[in-house]
């Protein structure tokens, strides 16, 4: 016969339940409220976001010549500078050779759309000239339908572009005083929180900054590795465009997972247009081949144990991103990731119970010191010795 519940027991783990639901709850609401918060702040966030990583990836460069003796300021300014031509040097790497190169491409890309055509009016499909340009009417006159939308898809395309110089000129700006005055803000911070914060937002703040400065370094590492090993591929196989498509790879890069897929995509099809569909077909396993070295020898090489994120955790994060917030939450998905379990393994360290004493430890012998594991020891205090980004 089976015994009875246990109504106290039974009364207990209800309540217990309830009381965590009803914190989960409160949980889930404070983020959606920070969530939004954000949401009505995005203009300002946004550019806040973009300057902090690009101030990771040239922090190094301005650490080195501050150590030199450089100014802050001089220091800041020669690096913003650099980077700005270096900037400028990309947008040139790619747009002259595709301007140079844009009536090969043209070409390729008539030539291609005229042997689809012949493929698909032989065996099996058996499409007629008469159904293509049957097809091909009803598209324009769609098009010309539907002129008034893409006058305004237009408009909408200017003032995002706009929107992006803005968020581009806002974001070199605050790299600049990143830059410059970044070392000064932890002292800062730990003067103006009170008690135990002083002392867990700064180190929060500091291990932070060194996982999204690990993450965008790899990133460009892995990236640049990528581009050569893949650049070289198609310049093997005479593809047009192999500069520009070597800068896109390393720019996707910086957008795990999707943005390989994307820059891969663009690869074999400029292929397959221009030299054929066994050269894309070449061009596809290379770029398989380089991403599978990538996933299995460059990044854990390379990232080694920055981020600490599982590939499944990776993967998982920017499939959400992208479906919360398209692309700007694919590149953002895996740093704030990344952020969110430096913040969980640091309050992991603060919950865990100290290590017990063996028995006996505690009588007194005469020669015993006060245990100083549960006493203040001035670390709790704001301390001018903060930790400092590097």
């Amino acid at each position: 016969m089976t015994a009875p519940l246990s109504s106290t027991k039974t009364r207990d783990a209800l309540r217990i339940s309830a009381r965590v639901s009803a914190e989960l709850l409160l949980v889930l609401v404070m983020l959606a409220v920070t969530l939004w918060l954000l949401g009505r702040m995005w203009s300002v966030v946004w550019p806040l976001v973009v300057g902090l990583l690009l101030t990771t990836l040239t922090w190094p460069a301005a650490r080195f010549l501050r150590r030199r003796g450089w100014p802050p300021a001089l220091a800041a300014s020669v690096v913003t500078v650099l980077f700005l031509l270096v900037a400028a040097g990309v947008v040139a790497l790619i747009a002259v050779p595709v301007a140079s190169q844009s009536g090969q491409l043209t070409d390729g890309v008539v030539e291609g759309i005229q042997k689809m055509r012949e493929w698909a009016a032989g065996p099996p499909l058996n499409i007629g000239d008469a159904q293509i340009n049957k097809a091909f009417d009803t598209a324009v006159s769609r098009a010309q339908e539907g002129v008034g939308s893409m006058v305004g898809a237009v408009v909408t395309g200017v003032s995002t572009v706009v929107n992006g110089l803005v968020t581009a000129v806002l974001a070199l700006f605050l790299m600049f005083f990143f830059l410059k005055d970044g070392p000064r803000f932890l002292p800062w911070l730990s003067r103006q929180l009170p008690g135990r914060l002083a002392a867990d937002v700064p180190t929060v703040f500091d291990r932070g900054w060194n996982t999204l400065g690990a993450f965008v370094r790899s990133q460009a590492a892995v990236g640049l590795l990528d581009a050569v090993l893949i650049g070289l591929g198609l310049w093997i196989l005479g593809v047009p465009l192999v500069l520009p498509l070597a800068v896109l790879t390393f720019v996707s890069a910086f957008v795990p997972i999707i943005g390989a897929l994307f820059a891969g995509f663009v690869a074999v099809l400029i292929a397959l247009v221009s030299n054929g569909l066994t050269d894309a077909l070449i061009v596809l396993a290379i770029i398989v081949v380089v991403q599978q070295l990538e996933g299995n020898v460059f990044q854990p090489m390379i990232q080694s144990r920055g981020l600490g994120l599982h590939a499944a955790v990776v993967l998982l994060a920017v499939t959400l991103g992208g479906g919360l917030a398209g692309i700007v939450g694919s590149l953002l998905a895996v740093p704030v990731a990344a952020l969110i379990a430096v913040v969980w393994n640091y309050l992991r360290e603060q919950l865990v119970d100290p290590p017990q004493e063996p028995d006996g430890t505690d009588e007194p012998d005469g020669t015993d010191e006060p245990d100083g594991a549960d006493e203040p020891d001035g670390t709790d205090e704001p301390d001018s010795a903060a930790p400092v980004p590097s």
